[in-house]
C-alpha cells in the first residue's frame, strides 16, 4: 500500500495538470477576493472594520475546494482517458488497493489546494484590512480554524472526486458533474430546501472551511434567509468523508472491477 501511495504521490508531482489547476484555483481565488476586498463597506459586502466583512474576503478559497474535487477526479478517471488504467489497474489484483491510494494521494493533493486558496484569500483580506487601518474585527484563532477548515474541506472534495471519477470513468463527464452539482444543484436544492442545504457536500465543505451558510452559494441561494443551523466542524467533516467512504466503495465494487481494455 506505502508502494502505491508513492506512485500515485510522484504523478501528482511529475505531472502538469495538477499545478495548472492549483494556478487556476489561486487565481480565481485572487480575483474574487480582491473584488469582495474592493466593494467592502458597500451594500454588497460590511465594511471590513467588522467581522461580517472581513470573513467574507478571507473564507473566499472555495474556488480551491471545487477545484480539489476536479483533481481529484483527474487523478482516476484521468487514468482512462489517457489510456493508462490498463498498466495501472491490471499491475495490482486487488484494483480496491490503487482506489484506495488514489483517495489518499488525491486528499495530499486537494490539502494544497485548500492551504493555497485560504492563503491567497487570508493575505488579501488582511492586506486591505492594514491598508483601511482597522483593528482585526476577529482573533487568530478564528483565522487559523479558517485555515484548517480550508484543507479538510479540500482533502475531502478531493477523495470525493476520486471515487466519481472512478465511478463514471470519464474525466469530462465527472469534472461537468463536479461543477453543475456545486454551481446549479446545490443552488437549486439549497433555495427550495432550506433544512437540506447544511447536508449538501459543496455546502457542507464552505461552511466548515468558515463560510456562512450559503454565503458560497452560486445562485438562489446565495445569502438567502435561512432558519437552517450550519452542521458543526465535525459534523461537516465526518459528512464529508462519509460520502468519501461511500463513492469509493461503490466504484470499488462496480465499476472498477470491470474490464478496462
Amino acid at each position: 500500500m506505502i508502494t502505491l501511495l508513492r506512485v500515485e504521490l510522484l504523478k501528482l508531482r511529475t505531472t502538469r495538470l495538477p499545478m495548472g489547476l492549483l494556478a487556476g484555483a489561486v487565481g480565481l481565488t485572487v480575483v474574487f477576493s480582491l473584488l469582495e476586498a474592493s466593494r467592502a463597506g458597500t451594500k454588497a459586502v460590511p465594511s471590513l472594520a467588522t467581522a461580517a466583512g472581513l470573513d467574507a474576503v478571507i473564507t473566499g478559497g472555495v474556488w480551491a475546494l471545487l477545484f480539489a474535487a476536479v483533481l481529484g477526479v483527474t487523478v482516476s478517471a484521468g487514468e482512462f482517458r489517457h489510456a493508462t488504467a490498463t498498466a495501472t489497474y491490471l499491475a495490482t489484483p486487488r484494483r480496491s488497493r490503487v482506489l484506495a491510494a488514489k483517495a489518499m494521494a488525491a486528499a495530499s493533493g486537494g490539502a494544497v489546494f485548500g492551504f493555497a486558496g485560504w492563503l491567497a484569500a487570508t493575505g488579501i483580506g488582511l492586506g486591505f484590512e492594514a491598508a483601511h487601518g482597522y483593528s482585526a474585527p476577529i482573533g487568530a484563532a478564528t483565522i487559523v480554524r479558517y485555515g484548517a477548515g480550508h484543507i479538510l474541506a479540500a482533502a475531502l472534495l478531493a477523495a470525493i472526486g476520486v471515487g466519481l471519477g472512478a465511478l463514471i470513468r470519464s474525466q469530462l463527464f465527472a469534472v461537468i458533474v463536479v461543477f453543475a452539482w456545486a454551481v446549479v444543484a446545490e443552488s437549486v436544492i439549497g433555495g427550495l430546501f432550506n433544512s437540506v442545504q447544511p447536508y449538501l457536500p459543496y455546502t457542507a465543505a464552505t461552511t466548515l472551511s468558515g463560510s456562512a451558510l450559503g454565503g458560497a452559494a452560486f445562485g438562489p441561494a446565495h445569502d438567502a434567509a435561512s432558519a437552517a443551523v450550519p452542521l458543526p466542524f465535525a459534523g461537516a467533516a465526518a459528512l464529508l468523508a462519509a460520502l468519501a467512504v461511500v463513492i469509493c466503495a461503490i466504484a470499488a465494487r462496480t465499476t472498477v472491477g470491470r474490464d478496462i481494455g
